[in-house]
C-alpha cells in the first residue's frame, strides 16, 4: 500500500519518522506493507533528519495523482493548495487523510461530497485535539445515540496561557511569552489567542455530534487577549477558573422532543474549582460528550504537538488502509438533520458582572433594577470595599444572551456605576460563592 505525504514539517516529519520504525507492526495491522511513494515539501533544499531525499518533490499535483498511489495524507494545512489537492487526489482514486482543521471549518462540504461522489474514504481525527481520540467515537461509537452536548478545551496554547495566569499569578503578556518559548505558540498567535483555531474545531465537532452543516463562520468567538488579572481573580473570589471553552449543544424545542437548533460558541468563561475541565493543566485539552443513552464521557490528553498528531494520522491511515484492503469504505458524513444554528443571543448562559460603584445609600437597588428592567434574576451578589473602593460583584441565573448583554449596557450608564470593570460568562451547574 504506497502513501503520499503531503507537507514534511512538524507533523509531517514526525509520520515519516512513525512509518520508518512501526512498520512491521503497521504493515500487521493492515494486512500489507506500508511504503511512502513520495513527500511534496516547498522547499527541497531542506535537510529533514530521517528523510530520503530521493522522495521529496515539489510536484504535490503530480503526486497525489500518481497510479502508484493509493492514500494521500495531507498535512500542508491552510486552505490552498491543499484544497485542490485533495480534491485531485478523490477524483483520482485515492482515499485522504488530513489534520486540516482550517479547510475542514470552512469548506468540508466539498470534500465531504467529493468522498461520496468518487467513493474515497476521508478521515480526519488529528484535525481536532491532536492525540486524543474523539471524532471517531462521535463518526461511529455514538452514532447510535443522542448528542446533547459537547463542551470542552481544544486549544492547547490559551489553555496555558490562563493555566500561568490564574496558577502563578502572571499577566496575560508575560503568560504569552512564556508559552512562545516553549513552543505552544506561534510568534504570530494570533489564531489561537483570538480563538480561530478553537472555532474551527467547534465547528468540526458540531457538525459530527449533530449531523448538521457547520462552518467556522457560524460560531460565535471571543478569544482570550481581554482577559485580565482581576477577572482571573474574581474567579479565584467564586472559587472558579478561567478556560476558553468550545461550547456545541442542541437547543431543544418547545416540545422537548425535537432540535429547535443548534449553538456553537467559543469564549473565555468562568467554570467552578470542582468541574473536571477546572483541573485540566498546561497545553493539555479535554472533551465532554452528553449524550442521552451513553450519558457524560470525557477524552484527555495531549491536544497538539508533532508526535501525538501523528499518532492520530497513523490511527486513520492505518482505518483507511484497511477498509482499501477489505474494499469496504468508511463512513460517510451525513448532515440530514440540517437544524439552523442559533445566533449568539438567543444563548442561554450566566454572566459574572464586577462594578465599581460609588458608595451612597441605593446603589444596588438601582443595580438590581436594572437587571429586572431586563427580567434578568440574580441568582447572587456581594458587595465589597468602601469609599473609592466600593465594589458589587453580581452572579446571574442563566437567561438569553441578548438580555444580559442589555443589561451591561444599561449599567454603564447608571451615575452610580464608575465602570463595568469585568464581564465573564459562567459555565458550570455549580452555585457560586
Amino acid at each position: 500500500m504506497r502513501v503520499a505525504l503531503l507537507g514534511c514539517g512538524v507533523v509531517g516529519s514526525e509520520v515519516v519518522r512513525l512509518l520508518r520504525e512501526q512498520a512491521d507492526d503497521l504493515a500487521a495491522r493492515v494486512g500489507t506493507p506500508l511504503e511512502l511513494a513520495g513527500i511534496a515539501v516547498r522547499r527541497p533544499e531542506r535537510v529533514r533528519a530521517g528523510v530520503d531525499p530521493a522522495l521529496v518533490t515539489t510536484d504535490a499535483q503530480g503526486l497525489v495523482t500518481r497510479d502508484d498511489v493509493d492514500i494521500v495524507i495531507e498535512v500542508i494545512g491552510g486552505i490552498e493548495p491543499a484544497r485542490t489537492l485533495m480534491l485531485e487526489a478523490m477524483k483520482s482514486g485515492k482515499s485522504v487523510v488530513t489534520a486540516n482543521k482550517a479547510l475542514l471549518a470552512e469548506d468540508g462540504a466539498t470534500l465531504f461530497a467529493a468522498a461520496r461522489e468518487y467513493g474515497a474514504d476521508l478521515y480526519y481525527e488529528a484535525s481536532v485535539a491532536g492525540a486524543i481520540p474523539l471524532l471517531r467515537p462521535l463518526r461511529e461509537s455514538l452514532v447510535g445515540d443522542h448528542v446533547h452536548r459537547v463542551l470542552g478545551i481544544v486549544n492547547g496554547t490559551t489553555n496555558y496561557i490562563l493555566d500561568q495566569m490564574d496558577s502563578a499569578g502572571a499577566g496575560f503578556n508575560e503568560a504569552l511569552e512564556e508559552a512562545q518559548s516553549l513552543g505552544y505558540a506561534e510568534a504570530d498567535p494570533t489564531a489561537d489567542v483570538e480563538g480561530f483555531d478553537a472555532a474551527a474545531k467547534a465547528a468540526i465537532l458540531a457538525q459530527l455530534a449533530f449531523h448538521t452543516p457547520v462552518t467556522a463562520a457560524d460560531v460565535h468567538r471571543e478569544g482570550i487577549t481581554e482577559v485580565s488579572a482581576a477577572d482571573v481573580a474574581g474567579a479565584t473570589g467564586m472559587d472558579c477558573v478561567v478556560k476558553l471553552l468550545a461550547i456545541c449543544e442542541r437547543v431543544p424545542s418547545e416540545d422537548g422532543r425535537n432540535g429547535r437548533g443548534v449553538s456553537v460558541r467559543v469564549y473565555p468563561a468562568m467554570i467552578p474549582r470542582t468541574h473536571p475541565l477546572a483541573s485540566v493543566r498546561e497545553a493539555y485539552n479535554a472533551v465532554f460528550v452528553e449524550a442521552e443513552s451513553a450519558g457524560s464521557l470525557m477524552f484527555y490528553g495531549a491536544g497538539a504537538g508533532g508526535a501525538p498528531t501523528a499518532s492520530a494520522v497513523l490511527g486513520d491511515l492505518v482505518a483507511v488502509a484497511r477498509n482499501v484492503v477489505g474494499g469496504t469504505p468508511g463512513p460517510v458524513e451525513v448532515t440530514y438533520a440540517k437544524l439552523p444554528v442559533l445566533p449568539m443571543g438567543e444563548t442561554v448562559t450566566r454572566y459574572y458582572i464586577h462594578l465599581d460603584v460609588t458608595d451612597e445609600a441605593g446603589v444596588l437597588a438601582a443595580v438590581a433594577a436594572e437587571f429586572a428592567r431586563h427580567e434578568v434574576s440574580i441568582q447572587a451578589v456581594r458587595q465589597v470595599g468602601l469609599g473609592e473602593e466600593a465594589q458589587l460583584v453580581v452572579v446571574t441565573h442563566r437567561a438569553p444572551d441578548a438580555a444580559l448583554s442589555a443589561v451591561v449596557e444599561g449599567l454603564r450608564g447608571l451615575d452610580s456605576v464608575r465602570e463595568v470593570a469585568s464581564v465573564m460568562r459562567v459555565e458550570g451547574e455549580e452555585t457560586p460563592r
